[in-house]
């Protein structure tokens, strides 16, 4: 019945029929028997040209016939890969040895189609290098445990079933649960609820579309996209933050070139800015270029070691300040940026502790960890939303290690050390 009828005696058409082949579009069919009668309908005549349509002829195999091709490959779609029996009784043809010699045979190991279909994966792999990376469903994204920190930042999205838990715009379709299209409607009351029916298509759509852009982008894999953003300088990084608002108007593949383009721009700049500094030195070849860089190094470490005796002299009174600037000195004479920076000389006293009463959570705090939220000045609920996802990664991987417990929590890397040994002084946790 996914034939269309005929257009003589409305009945649905059986092979071979007759298409005409100057009326249409829509096409004209006739079965046999309103063919032969030589029927006519407004502009199609008798004596128009005409084709026999049928799948009564070979395709692979000269002994399975076209139709029977098309029923065995809906026969596989309903039953399922390897039910051969299902298969023969529903085609009622072809026996199930013969089925499954001839799928196996023709649509599973046909070398045409193997190499056809490794051409088209090359065209689309050739196609999409060096472009936006997008996400479809067959992708193997992250499998978080529901309501985790990555749950979280991947928007509740479900990798099974492909979509999210909680739609954009989640409550459309309550508008609809109460409206039934009666007969006896008046017209406005018709048209008020055609008009609610609109309204709900028009949000499905704005729902649809914001899961294109998360696709299309590769949104879903926050981890990944984030560091794909970080592999560039940080005034790219700045212009990327601008101009995410505006990708979803140019599209993945055109916002991706205009950030590279402007990566590209930074490079030149800060080449042009280096060979400007070249000739303003009077240097006219890159050999003399070389020598110039390791002479400014060297400049730059005798400049640091010149100064050295009057930073001694401003911090030696301040203990800790003395200490910053050790671990700052080595990490310049093991070749790595400062990373400890220099504690001000001005007296400024340290916070006090954080008072917790009346904050949310604080009655689910022992006394330890009362004192470690004030001393940390850490409110008692993003404490218990911390320890609660360090407690269920630890769980998951047996163990639990700093750098683990940093990139779960995105907060100042002192206050994760504190609460990372605190939960392992207390037993909560183990270090792996």
């Amino acid at each position: 019945r996914d034939r269309p009828p005929c257009r003589g005696c409305s009945s649905y058409l059986m092979e071979p029929y007759i298409k005409c082949a100057e009326c249409g579009p829509p096409p004209f069919f006739l079965c046999l028997q309103c063919f032969t009668r030589g029927f006519e309908y407004k502009k199609h005549q008798s004596d128009h040209t005409y084709e026999i349509m049928t799948s009564d002829f070979p395709v692979l195999d000269p002994s399975w016939t076209a139709q029977e091709e098309m029923a065995l490959l809906e026969a596989v779609m309903d039953c399922g890969f390897g039910n051969w029996q299902d298969v023969a009784n529903q085609m009622c043809t072809k026996t199930k040895e013969e089925c499954e010699k001839h799928y196996m045979k023709h649509f599973i190991n046909n070398p045409l189609f193997a190499s056809t279909l490794l051409n088209l994966k090359q065209a689309e792999e050739a196609k999409t290098t060096d472009t936006a990376i997008p996400f479809h469903s067959t992708d193997d994204p992250p499998r978080p445990t529901f309501d985790s920190l990555l749950s979280r930042d991947m928007a509740g999205y479900m990798p099974a079933r492909a979509d999210f838990i909680e739609e954009f715009d989640n409550y459309a379709e309550w508008d609809l649960r109460d409206i039934d299209f009666v007969e006896d409607d008046s017209d406005i009351l018709h048209a008020l609820k055609m008009a609610v029916v609109d309204i709900y298509h028009s949000r499905l759509k704005e729902r649809q579309r914001r899961k294109k852009i998360i696709r299309d982008h590769g949104l879903i894999n926050l981890r990944k996209f984030q560091l794909m953003e970080r592999r560039y300088p940080k005034e790219v990084q700045d212009l990327y933050e601008t101009m995410r608002r505006f990708a979803r108007i140019v599209g993945p593949v055109e916002h991706d070139k205009f950030i590279e383009s402007h990566a590209l721009e930074f490079e030149l700049r800060r080449e042009i800015k280096r060979l400007q500094e070249y000739r303003t030195a009077g240097i006219t070849n890159f050999c003399s270029a070389r020598t110039y860089d390791h002479l400014k190094k060297t400049r730059e470490e005798e400049r640091l070691k010149r100064t050295m005796l009057s930073e001694v002299l401003q911090y030696i009174q301040d203990s800790s300040a003395c200490q910053q600037w050790l671990r700052r000195q080595a990490d310049i004479d093991s070749g790595l940026s400062p990373s400890v920076p220099m504690a001000s000389n001005s007296g400024r006293r340290s916070a006090p502790p954080l008072n917790l009463t009346g904050l949310p959570g604080t009655e689910k705090l022992n006394e330890k960890e009362k004192e470690l939220c004030q001393m940390v000045r850490l409110v008692p609920g993003a404490y218990l939303e911390y320890k609660s996802a360090l407690l269920n990664e630890c769980n998951k991987q047996g163990g639990l290690r700093l750098a683990q417990a940093r990139a779960l929590i995105k907060i100042d890397v002192n206050k994760t050390r504190k609460i990372y040994d605190f939960l392992i002084r207390e037993g909560y946790i183990t270090k792996a």
